[in-house]
């Protein structure tokens, strides 16, 4: 049976149509898609993200363990610093994506995707032999809130004395105080606009939730679901695991190279990965944009020469810009910006053309 977050009354009471997401039920959206992706990308919208998972990582040989299991550096982390990271096997394909939180040299939290707890649990209780280390499972114990857009910074300001104006992008505040409930905010996000995490107990996230609401609806904040998150990720480029990362799929194939940093020394996945930094991987995640009606979605085929050479990872309406783009893995030679190509959409060849990613930046980014 699928599971629910605290605010899944708080969902049917603002009108959210819910779906099942990752074994969870969430809002895929409440007064439409489109409205909601405008209202993050031009104000502010608030997503539930309770689901996902939440592992701490405490210590001696904290960081040693970490940098085992991380293809990111750790050791480059400040105090109150996020760090985005994906996480491999030795063979390179990728176990999770996901966002790791310093308090201390000996004190991690790990913030992680909801469909793969249990998995990515699994793997780092697996990989903690020989290392000093206590990991806790805080899923179940811990809400989050995503309050994303450009108004974010000035609605938290309506409900917080911490200074979260000078708070910078990835890098979070411990313990604060926001509507007299004690939080963690993290300016961190999934849409590409500036916003803020807030982690709570799960008896306080629906008066969070209300307070929020009740704050930003003036400055034009809006309740956001699923739908929009993935438009606005997508928009962004943001990978999306299961999407443009998996087991099949490692992390220089999705262009995340900046995040796989063999000159730290051993990890999980190091010398495949090192080898496809050094050589070039042979297959690549691409942006395109359809030159011909249609829309291309998840699976579909990927066409040049008469032949397939890839799969799209997402497809969709891009509201921000209106146009119909994509994401594929297709063959290295193929990724290539200008580079004609064909979706097939229904047994049809749509054309297509590489262009760079990501599709949207905001401002100042």
């Amino acid at each position: 049976m699928a599971e629910k977050t605290p605010l899944y009354e708080t969902h049917l009471k603002y009108g959210g149509k819910i779906v099942e997401f990752g074994g969870w039920l969430l809002p895929v959206q409440y007064g439409g898609i489109i409205a909601e992706h405008r209202a993050v990308r031009e104000k502010a919208g608030l997503f539930d993200v309770s689901h996902m998972g939440e592992v701490t990582v405490k210590g001696p040989d904290a960081l040693a363990y970490l940098q085992k299991v991380v293809t990111n550096d750790v050791a480059k982390m400040s105090d109150n610093q996020v760090q985005y990271s994906p996480m491999c096997y030795p063979d390179g394909g990728t176990v999770d994506d996901l966002l790791i939180y310093r308090y201390g040299p000996e004190d991690y939290l790990l913030v992680i995707n909801a469909a793969n707890i249990a998995k990515d649990w699994d793997w780092l209780r697996d990989n903690g032999a020989g290392f000093d280390v206590k990991l806790a499972n805080l899923s179940a114990e811990t809400a989050q809130l995503a309050l994303q857009g450009p108004a974010a910074q000035a609605i938290m300001a309506k409900l917080t004395g911490a200074p979260v104006g000078k708070l910078g992008y990835y890098w979070f505040l411990p313990a604060a105080e926001v509507a007299g409930r004690r939080v963690m905010i993290s300016r961190t996000g999934y849409t590409g606009e500036d916003g803020f995490e807030l982690y709570c107990r799960p008896e306080d996230a629906a008066y969070l939730w209300e307070t929020v609401m009740e704050a930003g609806t003036p400055l034009g904040l809006a309740p956001a679901g699923l739908g929009c998150r993935d438009t606005l990720r997508f928009e962004a480029c943001m990978p999306l695991y299961g999407h443009e990362l998996s087991p099949e799929i490692s992390p220089v194939e999705a262009g995340l190279t900046r995040f796989v940093r063999p000159e730290k020394g051993d990890f999980n996945g190091r010398p495949v990965l090192a080898a496809q930094l050094e050589a070039g991987p042979l297959r690549k995640i691409a942006g395109f944009a359809l030159t011909e009606r249609g829309v291309a979605r998840a699976e579909y085929p990927v066409l040049a020469d008469g032949r397939r050479i890839g799969t799209v990872t997402t497809g969709s309406y891009a509201p921000t810009l209106d146009k119909n783009l994509g994401m594929a893995l297709v063959e290295a030679a193929y990724a290539k910006p200008g580079t004609g190509i064909a979706v097939e959409i229904r047994g049809k060849a749509v054309a297509a053309e590489i262009i760079p990613r990501p599709f949207y930046k905001r401002e100042g980014k």
